[in-house]
């Protein structure tokens, strides 16, 4: 879709929210690399993460470019056959699998209900629309079925803010929702990991999330007390934690991520991680897509952003890549889009398909 300001300068902006892109990605590579150094980490897990977001983003923008309705139609499926055809990322009891893979099962059925609903809402036939937001909606019944409590809470807030999405007239107000939501999940744990929630609730939030995240929760902000500057180093979180250390089958994780940026990478590394959802969020305010699009992809991902806050989703390449690829699906520019006919359109509609 064209932007209020045009062709020319709608080229302008979605080069700049490209160009931060490369920088904030590449900044958080580099400063892994740095704190890496700084004190023997390992880096490799992060570097995989970043490139996993990297390339998944650069496919989306491709595919979403030449097939915006079939593209994210076929990327749900894609996940949820994921989900199926790999044992590790089922969340029932697994005595052999370390913590962490109901979390990454929680993410990717969120991806994949934010993938149906924009293909939904990119699609032009009602019967069409029709079918695939039935499969957002088969995808979320799925997350119960499987028994992921989180990814049917997450999924089912993913439908419902797809469907308020439509009746919105401009997208700011939805993306600072977003923002907003993200940073008060990331906020909530912070103060339970520095046991700043009032003690009836907190008593409450443990039971639901367990102690022995709660503990590995201390443990991360401890570490990141004593070296806020670079932090303990990428992967050494696990040898450093007093709790990941006693722990039989630990994957030396603290299952948050902006806790394990703070307790491996430092202040710093907080900030890049903020940094890139930000970036996240700007991109898809200056997306050429329709609203209702534009909100669901983000409405995903924030999910999957509170579900990387409490879990250890993001040590999964497959959610790695589904986020990538989802974001890049919803600020693709359909090639269709460029045809005088299309344009002429558009401008007739400003109002409601161009961001505020």
């Amino acid at each position: 879709m064209t932007s209020v300001a045009g062709p020319g300068e709608d080229g302008e902006r979605r080069n700049v929210s490209d160009a931060a892109g490369v920088v904030v990605l590449g900044a958080c590579a580099t400063w892994s690399l740095i704190t890496a150094g700084a004190h023997d980490g390992r880096p490799e897990g992060v570097l995989l993460a970043i490139l996993a977001v990297a390339a998944g983003y650069a496919v989306g923008r491709i595919c979403g470019a030449l097939v915006p309705v079939a593209a994210p139609c076929a990327g749900a499926l894609a996940g949820v056959v994921l989900l199926v055809a790999v044992p590790h990322l089922a969340p029932g009891p697994q005595i052999d699998a370390p913590l962490g893979h109901a979390g990454a099962t929680a993410a990717l059925l969120t991806l994949c209900t934010g993938a149906a609903c924009c293909a939904a809402w990119a699609a032009q036939a009602p019967g069409v629309r029709f079918a695939l937001g039935t499969l957002g909606a088969g995808i979320t019944v799925t997350a119960a079925v499987v028994g992921s409590t989180t990814g049917f809470i997450t999924c089912t807030g993913v439908l419902l803010c797809s469907l308020a999405a439509g009746r919105m007239r401009g997208r700011g107000l939805g993306i600072v929702g977003l923002a907003l939501a993200a940073a008060l999940v990331t906020g909530l744990v912070w103060a339970l990991a520095g046991n700043a929630v009032p003690e009836g609730l907190d008593d409450s939030l443990a039971a639901q999330l367990t102690g022995h995240r709660i503990e590995l929760w201390h443990d991360a902000l401890e570490l990141a007390r004593h070296n806020a500057g670079l932090g303990v180093g990428p992967g050494r979180f696990g040898e450093l934690s007093t709790t990941a250390t006693r722990t039989l089958l630990s994957d030396g994780k603290p299952h948050s991520a902006p806790l394990q940026q703070a307790a491996e990478e430092g202040v710093v590394g907080v900030a890049l991680l903020a940094a890139a959802f930000c970036w996240v969020l700007y991109a898809l305010w200056r997306s050429p897509r329709p609203t209702p699009v534009v909100l669901t992809a983000g409405a995903a991902l924030t999910g999957l952003a509170a579900i990387a806050s409490i879990g250890n989703a993001l040590s999964f390449t497959a959610v790695s890549v589904g986020a990538g690829l989802l974001a890049g699906l919803a600020t693709a520019r359909p090639l269709a889009d460029d045809s005088p006919h299309r344009e002429t359109q558009v401008r007739g509609h400003r109002d409601r398909l161009t961001p505020d």
